[in-house]
């Protein structure tokens, strides 16, 4: 069960790891990535990002290079946060494949 704070500070993190992402992929062409869902532990000192690729063939590519370059992310995050949180958490990015997993069953369905 996530508390009040939990969720606000997962909010905020999620808009503007969205932004932040929607400037950086502004460069690359074909490419679209978006902020699913946060989640932060108790003691947020630790966010989970969930990550959903378009195009989902490139997505553990740009995961990986996400989490290879997560200190400068981080850094990011901490100049447009740190006014509002006393401590950056620790970003860990995953994939989040829902949307493949419900054109799956879609798939599925229709045969």
């Amino acid at each position: 069960m996530e508390t009040t704070r939990q969720n606000k500070i997962a909010r905020l993190i999620q808009k503007e790891l969205s932004d932040i992402f929607q400037r950086q992929t502004s460069q690359m062409r074909g490419v679209i990535v978006s902020v699913s869902a946060c989640r932060i532990s108790p003691d947020l000192s630790v966010c989970r990002v969930y990550l959903s690729v378009f195009p989902s063939e490139r997505a553990d590519e740009l995961v990986n290079n996400i989490n290879a370059n997560g200190r400068s992310v981080r850094f990011e995050l901490g100049k447009r946060v740190g006014k509002q949180l006393r401590i950056i958490p620790e970003l860990k990015f995953f994939i989040d494949d829902s949307l493949d997993y419900v054109e799956h069953i879609d798939e599925l369905l229709k045969q």
